[in-house]
């Protein structure tokens, strides 16, 4: 598990709900990070079908990775993003890199 501190307004931006969206953004996202570029996809059409809105097409991110957003029916945003960087064990535990490193 990680915390992540965006801005406000860069976090609204990267969601594709800036201000004056029809989704309301309540400051957050949840974040789910999954193994392939593929199952961005899959995990965004799941959430589609059951009800979610799509604010932001997955797409190659400015760190390699690859993300989209989605809110749920109760207006939570989530991100899904598969990020070359961070690995996922067998369990589904998330290990980051030492960002300390030089």
């Amino acid at each position: 598990m990680a915390v992540i501190l965006w801005g406000r307004e860069k976090l609204a931006d990267d969601a594709g709900v800036p201000a004056g969206s029809p989704v309301p953004f309540g400051g957050i996202a949840l974040a789910q990070n999954v193994r392939t570029p593929e199952e961005v996809d899959a995990a965004l059409a799941a959430a589609a079908a059951a009800g979610g809105t799509i604010t932001r097409s997955a797409a190659t991110t400015f760190y390699g990775g690859y993300a989209g957003y989605f809110a749920d029916p109760d207006g939570h945003l989530w991100e899904i993003a598969h990020n070359p960087g961070f690995t996922l064990e067998a369990d589904g535990s998330l290990t980051l890199p030492d960002f300390g490193a030089s």
